[in-house]
This record gives C-alpha cells, structure tokens and sequence, in this order.
C-alpha cells in the first residue's frame, strides 16, 4: 500500500520508516496521554473461591448493595472461577493438558460464575457480556448502569506459560484489572472476604498483620508468600498508563463496596507510586 508522507505526522512517519523494536522509537509512543474511555466505570471484581463459592449468604446481600448503587455508579463487574476451576486445573494437569488448554477450563468456569450473577441482577436489567461485545459497553452502562463480565481475559489457548508449574499466571484478578487500565476507569476494586492484605493468610496464621496501603514495590520487597491478589497484576501495575493504584475490600461487610465506591479508604489500597 502506498502512502502519501505528507498526511503522517512525524511520529506516523517515524513508525511507517522504522523498526518497531527499536526502544527510543517505541519511547515515542508514549508521549501522547491516554485517553480515558469509561472514566465515571468502576471495575468490581467478585472473587471465585475467596466469595461467590460461599453461596447465598454471601452473595445476596452484595447483589442488593450493587442494585442500591446503581443511580449513583457505573460498574463493570467481574468474576472469579473459584473452587471450581482449581478441580478443573487439577484433572487436566493429571491428564497432562499445557497451560493454554487449563486457561479455557478456567475461563469457563469464570463464565458460569459470571452468567449466575447475571440471572441475579436480571431484574436489573444488567446485561452479561463477553469480549466481543466490549465494543458496546458504553450503551450498556448509560442505559443500564452496569454489566457483568468473566474475569479470565480471553488469551485461552494464547495464555503465556508461567516460569513455574503450569497454572494460567494471568487469570480472573488479571483480566479485571485489564479492563480497568484499558478503559481508564475511575477505580478498580477487588471484593473478598477478608479485610484487604495480610502479611500472611489470616485464615491460617492468627498472628498476621493488616496492611491499609502499600506501593507495590514496598509489596514486593516483602517477598509474602501468599498475597490477595495474582503476582502478575502487580507486575502490569509497574507499566500501567491509567490503573495505577488498586482497592481490596472484604465484601461480607455490609457497606464496604458503597464506601469504597464513595471513595472512602476501606481495606487495602496497593499504588503503583
């Protein structure tokens, strides 16, 4: 294809002429700010195992705090895989399936979890949406305020494989927290059913600490064996051009998600600075 030069910018040119793994070229690119496409959505990510595995008691009375949300916040909801997806993970490791085969059973399990929370908010009106249908988020939440989407991000057979073991490194936190920087959000919050970070599990060490905030550079200087959320968010955080603080709050408590929607500091608050 030909193209006339002189419609190009210099840094179309420099892109049309260039190399693009060539870093002081691709610095380039970074120049121009982001735009934030959905900057009044808030991304909530619904945990799997850690709060929709526990059944009714758990997620009623968070569908009814999301509907009482609704006139006030836009929300693009997410959700994990859970218990499920780690019985998934366990036979198809056996059966010696690679990485990328394991993140489909993971995104289908998401997918269920996804669709369950979609029949609970039907009266809503809130949609169920998958990737393809991205492109018409912004109707979706000017006319219904919300949708729901499965956490897993759709690299399925794409999946990177981890520098150890096999399971999919980028999953349900991950796929969120995508949507979140690529949409320019105003907050991206993660629901659980412990108050935020811990130096340790909580549930299994009765001496671990609460920590309110964090950068993730002091996280990761920690070196914690178990943390709230995948490795890997934190690693996109480091890069990221418009998410670049996340919120971790205990949705068993009544009225977390309305504060933190609010902008109030409950729970954890990790930032990339």
């Amino acid at each position: 294809m030909n193209i006339d030069n002189a419609l190009l910018t210099e840094l179309g040119a420099a892109l049309v002429a260039g190399n693009l793994t060539d870093k002081s070229l691709l610095a380039q690119t970074g120049a121009t700010p982001n735009l934030h496409i959905l900057p009044n959505a808030n991304v909530i990510k619904i945990g799997g195992q850690s709060f929709i595995d526990r059944g009714r008691s758990a997620v009623y009375p968070l569908i009814e705090e999301i509907k009482q949300n609704l006139p006030q916040h836009q929300m693009i909801i997410g959700t994990g895989a859970g218990t499920r997806a780690r019985h998934a993970y366990s036979v198809g490791i056996e059966l010696g399936m690679p990485t990328g085969v394991l993140s489909v059973l993971g995104t289908f399990v998401s997918m269920q979890n996804a669709r369950m929370l979609h029949y609970l908010l039907a009266d809503a009106g809130i949609p169920f949406i998958e990737p393809a249908q991205f492109p018409q988020l912004p109707l979706y939440l000017a006319e219904r305020r919300a949708a729901i989407f499965f956490g897993m991000p759709p690299y399925t057979f794409w999946q990177r494989n981890p520098a150890v073991g096999r399971i999919p490194p980028h999953r349900t936190d991950t796929g969120a927290y995508l949507v979140s920087e690529t949409f320019g959000t105003r907050s991206m919050i993660y629901v659980k059913d412990e108050d935020g970070l811990y130096t340790a599990d909580p549930k299994k060490d009765r001496h671990a600490k609460f920590i309110p905030q964090i950068t993730v550079a002091e996280l990761k200087a920690l070196d914690l064996q178990d943390i709230v959320v995948e490795h890997s968010v934190l690693d996109m955080m480091e890069n990221a051009r418009n998410r670049r603080s996340i919120q971790i709050i205990n949705g068993l408590v009544k009225g977390n998600l309305t504060r933190a929607l609010n902008g109030e500091h409950v729970g954890t608050i990790i930032s990339a600075d």
